[in-house]
């Protein structure tokens, strides 16, 4: 059993890339324990709490380092990542020498209601993990533009193409995982 961590970008209820982020899900194994990563508390990430860390950011990295791989999606903040995965992707990487990111597979994706699906906070997130020393699956792309036509108001897919594409996406991911185990 492979445990997948899920990093959704966007802290707004029912967002579109949490509706990307379950339509990947969907395509993991059967026996995949998947827990989605809740990164809307984490307190902006300051070097000064570092030798007396808040609970809050003690408890998100244990559940980071739990996780055998993670998903993330991300929409497009002025041309980049939003403020809460930057600071989730910082609480976790610290104290220096701590990075509990380190090693985990990654799948990135990106969501926009835009025709440029998130490319630009995809690529500002994927250099961000390269940093983080996480291998990251290349193939395919996951851009989501549009998204506020792929998805209905309970955060399901309104065509099939876009259930299959996303689904399949999920499952060459634990294929990309399996690699590393």
């Amino acid at each position: 059993m492979t445990k997948y961590g899920v990093v959704i970008g966007s802290t707004r209820k029912n967002s579109y890339s949490e509706a990307v982020a379950k339509a990947i899900v969907k395509g993991l194994p059967a026996d995949a324990e998947v827990t989605f990563l809740n990164i809307k508390d984490l307190p902006l990430y300051n070097q000064d709490l570092d030798a007396d860390s808040p609970e809050v950011y003690t408890a998100f990295r244990n559940a980071v380092s739990a996780q055998d791989a993670i998903i993330f999606v991300t929409p497009e903040h002025n041309r980049s990542i939003s403020a809460a995965l930057k600071n989730a992707l910082d609480v976790a990487s610290r104290p220096w020498g701590q990075n509990v990111w380190a090693g985990k597979p990654a799948l990135v994706a990106s969501q926009s209601i835009s025709g440029i699906s998130g490319v630009l906070a995809h690529h500002v997130l994927r250099q961000s993990l390269v940093f983080l020393d996480m291998p990251t699956m290349q193939q395919p792309e996951l851009y989501i533009g549009q998204s506020d036509k792929l998805f209905d108001e309970n955060l399901e897919p309104t065509n099939e193409g876009t259930k299959e594409f996303l689904a399949d996406a999920g499952n060459k991911f634990s294929q990309f995982v399996a690699r590393f185990k």
